[in-house]
């Protein structure tokens, strides 16, 4: 278990220590040229799998399993959440982000999604999370997953809030960070005013 628990909170930490622009600066300013977004997601991959086995390679005592309609709604809430994941990705330059072409876009988008949560990626993962049977292992990293995209939002935030300034400072108080609210979105010609 403190293996476990080491292995995936030092993931996450070299995780968001090679995100920071001040890791890609100092990369661009050492080599330039170097496909830092492919290589970053590249060597992301190769660490996942000890983690994963370390998770998924031994069966860990059960804490929770889902019965009837508990079971069928967070089925539910897997299909929707992975749905969501599906229909976002049109909303993201998947190229860029996987670091397969250099030019990333610097202009100022709200998607569909961004206007009711301004991560939509980190909800439906955290659905995901929480939507299933738990054993020890699983709630050890699911723990340590959500304090990571917690802490990892703000981390990603500054960086949003260094590149866009004060359109980014008044979308991030008009939506929710994390889990929609109802009462906190921003309509449609709103999203759209702002981007202009």
């Amino acid at each position: 278990m403190i293996l476990l628990a080491g292995y995936w909170a030092g993931y996450f930490l070299l995780h968001s220590l090679f995100a920071s622009n001040r890791s890609k600066k100092w990369v661009a300013a050492k080599w330039p040229g170097f496909p830092y977004r492919l290589a970053y997601n590249l060597v992301a991959s190769i660490l996942l799998l000890p983690g994963l086995w370390l998770l998924f390679g031994k069966p860990w005592p059960v804490l929770w399993a889902l019965e009837g309609a508990w079971k069928y709604l967070a089925w539910m809430a897997q299909l929707l959440a992975i749905a969501g994941f599906l229909a976002s990705f049109g909303h993201y330059d998947m190229k860029a982000f996987l670091g397969l072409k250099r030019e990333e876009s610097d202009s100022f988008r709200i998607s569909t999604f961004h206007r009711y949560v301004r991560h939509p990626w980190y909800f439906f993962a955290l659905v995901l999370l929480w939507s299933q049977d738990m054993d020890e292992g699983r709630f050890v990293f699911s723990v340590l997953a959500t304090l990571y995209l917690f802490i990892g939002s703000r981390h990603e935030e500054a960086m949003l809030i260094e590149q866009y300034g004060d359109r980014y400072e008044t979308y991030r108080k008009r939506v929710p960070a994390l889990f929609p609210l109802p009462w906190k979105h921003l309509g449609k010609e709103e999203a759209e005013t702002l981007v202009k």
